[in-house]
């Protein structure tokens, strides 16, 4: 073969490879621009998704109540006539257990708003529910004994009653509420 045959061939086998060497870096390139879309893609999806997760559409969103819990207030009743109480609105959770939601509700106590517009509670803190009933009309409510620990005085316990009475009795079904503390009527909430 001549020379000039050898550096055509040569020529040749170098513009062959600096097609495939541009070639392969097109693929390269192809392929990471495909990644790239299927990253963003993906992310999209994953982000609408994420979205609906924290902003439900509006059907998908909890459907919520109104209910009243009863305290005492030192604006509308300065003279603080002990079982004198007023409501408050509460927005809570549908549910049927609609009673023990509101005293749930009036066992959290006075919110700073509350407290800033005089409404206050005489229930003690941490005071937990242990059963609730109500039939034929009547409300049946028994604590723990949180709810008298350190609790004296007859207007105290007048405006304890009548916080729980009146949350209660909001409802149609609750003509009258008894009051228990681990299972005791007789001789709970003595001034």
């Amino acid at each position: 073969m001549s020379e000039r045959g050898s550096i055509i061939g040569d020529e040749a086998l170098l513009h062959l490879h600096l097609r495939f060497r541009y070639t392969k870096a097109r693929c390269m390139e192809d392929k990471r621009k495909f990644l790239i879309i299927l990253v963003v893609i993906l992310a999209a999806i994953a982000g609408y998704f994420g979205v609906q997760k924290y902003f439900p559409k509006e059907e998908q969103r909890e459907e919520l109540m109104t209910v009243e819990v009863f305290f005492n207030n030192s604006e509308l009743d300065p003279e603080i006539s002990c079982n004198k109480v007023f409501p408050v609105e509460r927005e809570i959770p549908k549910t049927q257990a609609v009673a023990r939601a509101a005293l749930e509700e009036l066992l959290k106590g006075a919110t700073d708003v509350d407290k800033e517009q005089g409404f206050f509670t005489s229930v003690n803190p941490d005071v937990k529910i242990q059963s609730l009933s109500v039939e034929n009309g009547v409300a049946r409510v028994d604590f723990d004994e949180q709810l008298e620990f350190q609790v004296g005085g007859s207007c105290r316990v007048s405006a304890i009653r009548a916080q729980i009475t009146q949350t209660l009795k909001q409802f149609p079904t609750v003509n009258s509420v008894i009051i228990s503390i681990d299972g005791r009527t007789e001789d709970i909430l003595q001034p």
